[in-house]
């Protein structure tokens, strides 16, 4: 069966003037245009090729990757407005992603840049487009562990911190308070579960282990030490939390475990006047 809005892996049917005629093994042909083919092809050669429809609702195949497939989320900027709704661009060439305008939010302009759900129309059966993501979050109960390990795309920064959507399926949240730095929207990032909430959204953290931002932080401090003349840093867990925290961009209380960590696994030393890192660890 042919997956309209996805990869496929098709076979070689038989070749034509215009092109190559591809076959699901279901008797279900598409064609693969002249102009993607880049070297001969033999009936029965396999191809993994992307199946859209085009603007006389016949299927196509292409060897082109669009920005973002059915049951997706993606950034994609308004190339055309008209009486039907936006157009984005799909990162195919000569076919672009209609967002109707039942699926806006706010009127779409040309130039902007938005934030869409990828989907196949049940009435058309054509992919399009919706910039009202909510309704496609969130619609079954996550079944991840803490720890496991997620793909997330920063969407939307909030006093509280970063929303994410994570694996294209659930709504995700970094709170400020386990970060060190802003993260970039727009980004898609590996990012691990922290806690799954009784409404099914996610805590996320930047890094595996429990405290994740404790992990980036002996990171970063061993970063800065190997830096320094003598690998010797003068700050220490004494110092003051404003002190810390423009060096670090972090807590007094987080340095402190940070540090800690550190001294335990015997990669650096405390010393009133600041921390040195051990010369093997300095390699």
């Amino acid at each position: 069966m042919l997956k309209i809005g996805k990869y496929n892996s098709l076979q070689v049917a038989r070749n034509v003037d215009f092109g190559a005629y591809l076959t699901d093994g279901e008797g279900n042909e598409v064609l693969l245009p002249a102009r993607y083919i880049t070297v001969p092809l033999q009936p029965g050669n396999e191809l993994e090729v992307f199946v859209y429809k085009d603007s006389e609702d016949r299927p196509v195949a292409t060897t082109e990757r669009p920005f973002a497939i059915v049951g997706e989320f993606a950034y994609l900027q308004v190339t055309q407005v008209n009486n039907i709704g936006a157009f984005l661009d799909w990162g195919l060439v000569g076919k672009e992603l209609l967002v109707p305008y039942s699926e806006q939010k706010l009127k779409l302009t040309r130039g902007m840049v938005v934030l869409v759900y990828v989907y196949l129309d049940d009435a058309t059966k054509r992919v399009v487009a919706s910039a009202k993501i909510d309704k496609f979050l969130g619609n079954k109960y996550p079944s991840y562990k803490i720890g496991d390990k997620i793909e997330a795309l920063v969407y939307k920064h909030t006093e509280l911190g970063y929303k994410a959507v994570v694996d294209n399926l659930f709504h995700g949240m970094f709170y400020e308070s386990t970060l060190y730095k802003p993260l970039e929207i727009g980004k898609t990032i590996h990012a691990y579960v922290k806690q799954v909430r009784d409404d099914g959204k996610i805590d996320l953290v930047l890094s595996g282990s429990h405290d994740g931002r404790v992990d980036e932080l002996m990171k970063r401090i061993t970063g800065r030490l190997k830096q320094q003349p003598e690998y010797f840093l003068p700050i220490s867990d004494s110092a003051s939390p404003e002190t810390i925290r423009a060096t670090f961009q972090c807590s007094k209380k987080d340095f402190k475990k940070a540090i800690g960590h550190l001294y335990r696994e015997r990669k650096i030393v405390i010393t009133d006047g600041g921390i040195r890192l051990i010369e093997n660890g300095a390699e």
